[in-house]
């Protein structure tokens, strides 16, 4: 196919970066991942894809293998200090009567988009953006490390902290929305010997989760907390362990084991919980993809499944208006509005949910979940939680 404006520097390779590219390679277009880090991420913690975006990974021709990765974790389990189960949600009850969500490793699903993508994408890896200008033929970019270049369009798939948006649209402060909510996230040890198990222990305002990874072989702790928006994402990451330390000083079940193992862990994660709301994720050649231009959270568990479908729908749009990026950043936009703004929606509900802040509400959810088997109308229930993993009707951009 020849489409005009055919070089497209993306930035980002977690997941909306590759499956951009991917999808940008099939319809003759030229894309280029820059990544900061010099690799492929390990690490990360679990990731679902849902609804709309099943049918994504299935025209990509992935599903198969996502689900060969799998983590086949069989619910989640409340418990008390004691370890005994107050409440669980198995895979089914999540499913509310649909297809069952495919939940694997951030660092596995980025490992198949490389795959399927390194043939026919150029990867910089070890390197960022440092300026953008936007010309009247293309847009002007210069490196940490390459030489400046010229590209026809350029995509932020660079996360909730994109480096394109803040270049393109400003700080990010303008955008972001903090949830209310900070998390912290490492490997460690199976000490637990968990089987497929996910165990979550909550606090008021407050909890504490491991759950087993990579075939039993290891585990991960997560650990979200209550709190405003208070710069704690900028302390050193030694600063953020003694922080967590200290805040679960005086809690009990298996806090102080997982606190222990955090100091070794090499891959530890600490983050406040925010959305990016933008009244437009364009500006001239320049466009925005995933948690860069309208992150939902972690809370929502949609941040790869949005990752997915803003990455098909974008390079779609592209195509049929043959590279005129005015017709296919209105159109893309227009597509994805929707969808984006419920799930938007549903993820800021989540927190109060998840973490309640009182012994009363953690009491009174705990009674909802166990209860919610026998309920006569949970699937009714269930599939209106889970209506905006479908809130978009997917065109067929490969006619």
């Amino acid at each position: 196919m020849n489409n005009s404006n055919s070089s497209i520097l993306i930035s980002g390779a977690s997941i909306a970066g590759p499956a951009l590219a991917y999808w940008l390679g099939r319809y003759g277009f030229q894309p280029t991942v820059v990544e900061k880090a010099p690799a492929l991420r390990d690490g990360g913690y679990a990731i679902d894809i849902r609804g709309a975006a099943q049918k994504v990974a299935e025209h990509m021709g992935m599903l198969d293998e996502m689900r060969m990765v799998h983590t086949h974790m069989q619910g989640m389990t409340y418990v008390d200090s004691a370890s005994k189960p107050v409440a669980h949600i198995t895979p089914e009850m999540m499913a509310g009567g649909g297809d069952l969500d495919i939940e694997f490793l951030r660092s596995d699903m980025a490992r198949i988009l490389y795959k399927a993508t390194q043939d026919r994408t150029e990867y910089l890896f070890g390197d960022s953006i440092t300026s953008i200008t936007q010309q009247e033929d293309g847009v002007h970019i210069t490196f940490e490390r390459s030489h400046p270049r010229k590209f026809d369009l350029v995509v932020g798939a660079d996360g909730v902290h994109s480096n394109v948006r803040a270049l393109t649209f400003g700080p990010e402060s303008q955008f972001n929305r903090h949830l209310g909510y900070y998390v912290a996230v490492f490997t460690t040890s199976n000490y637990l010997n968990l089987n497929y198990q996910s165990l979550i222990y909550r606090m008021p305002g407050k909890i504490a989760w491991i759950y087993s990874a990579r075939q039993n072989t290891e585990a991960k702790a997560m650990f979200y907390f209550t709190a405003p928006k208070s710069k704690l994402e900028r302390l050193t990451p030694e600063q953020q362990k003694q922080m967590l330390v200290e805040m679960y000083a005086d809690e009990g079940w298996e806090i102080p084991r997982l606190l222990e193992g955090m100091w070794q862990a090499s891959d530890f994660y600490f983050d406040s919980i925010d959305q990016i709301h933008m009244e437009n994720w364009s500006k001239g050649r320049v466009t925005l993809v995933g948690d860069a231009g309208y992150c939902a959270s972690p809370l929502s568990g949609q941040g790869t499944s949005l990752a997915l479908v803003g990455a098909y729908v974008l390079a779609g749009e592209l195509k049929m208006a043959a590279g005129d990026y005015r017709i296919a950043f209105a159109n893309y936009e227009k597509e994805m509005r929707e969808y984006v703004e419920l799930n938007q929606k549903s993820g800021a509900s989540m927190g109060s949910q998840l973490i309640p802040p009182t012994h009363a509400g953690i009491w009174f959810s705990n009674q909802m979940i166990r209860t919610l088997p026998y309920m006569p109308w949970k699937n009714a229930m269930l599939k209106e939680i889970r209506k905006p993993y479908d809130a978009i009707i997917l065109k067929n951009y490969k006619a």
